[in-house]
């Protein structure tokens, strides 16, 4: 059976603090990781069942506490952000730029010549929403088309509707 973890007295306290002064359900179970290992004298699997979370979040947690009680500065998460890229914001500028110079000349922006010149720059195959995370990263968005013709007369729409014909009629030959 797994060992129970080991707190100071200092880390108890900081627990306590928190569970005291919790606003959210995170900061709560946050404190009582500590408090029912420390109190119960149960493992972390058994305090990750009784919180309901993963143990690995109930040592990330117990780790929160123990940095704060010995006064470390909190560090910034390091979950999120793009972890697989293949090229940083700078060099996806600089593939962009042949169609961004394309685009400001009045041509049409098409993703799978894109994907093809990214395949060969990189040089294993990439699939189509990585192009378009790739575009909407630098600004680029998908343009379809508007619900009317920007030439569009309504006052001859309107005049078209009360002049024509309320009725079909057949033809005769």
């Amino acid at each position: 059976m797994p060992k129970a973890a080991h707190f100071s007295e200092q880390v108890v306290q900081t627990a306590q603090q928190i569970v005291q002064k919790a606003i959210t359900a995170r900061e709560l179970k946050t404190g009582l990781s500590v408090i029912i290992s420390k109190e119960c004298g149960v493992s972390n699997e058994v305090t990750a069942k009784t919180l309901n979370v993963g143990v690995a979040t109930v040592v990330r947690m117990q780790r929160r506490i123990r940095d704060q009680a010995d006064g470390k500065e909190e560090e910034k998460s390091s979950w999120g952000g793009r972890r697989r890229q293949t090229m940083s914001v700078e060099e996806e500028s600089e593939f962009l730029r042949p169609w961004v110079e394309k685009a400001e000349t009045g041509g049409v922006l098409v993703v799978p010549p894109i994907r093809l010149a990214l395949e060969n720059r990189l040089g294993h195959p990439v699939a189509p929403s990585t192009v378009y995370r790739i575009l909407a990263r630098h600004g680029w968005r998908k343009v379809e088309p508007d619900t009317c013709h920007p030439k569009r007369d309504p006052q001859a729409q309107d005049d078209f509707k009360k002049n024509s014909q309320k009725s079909w009629k057949k033809l005769t030959s």
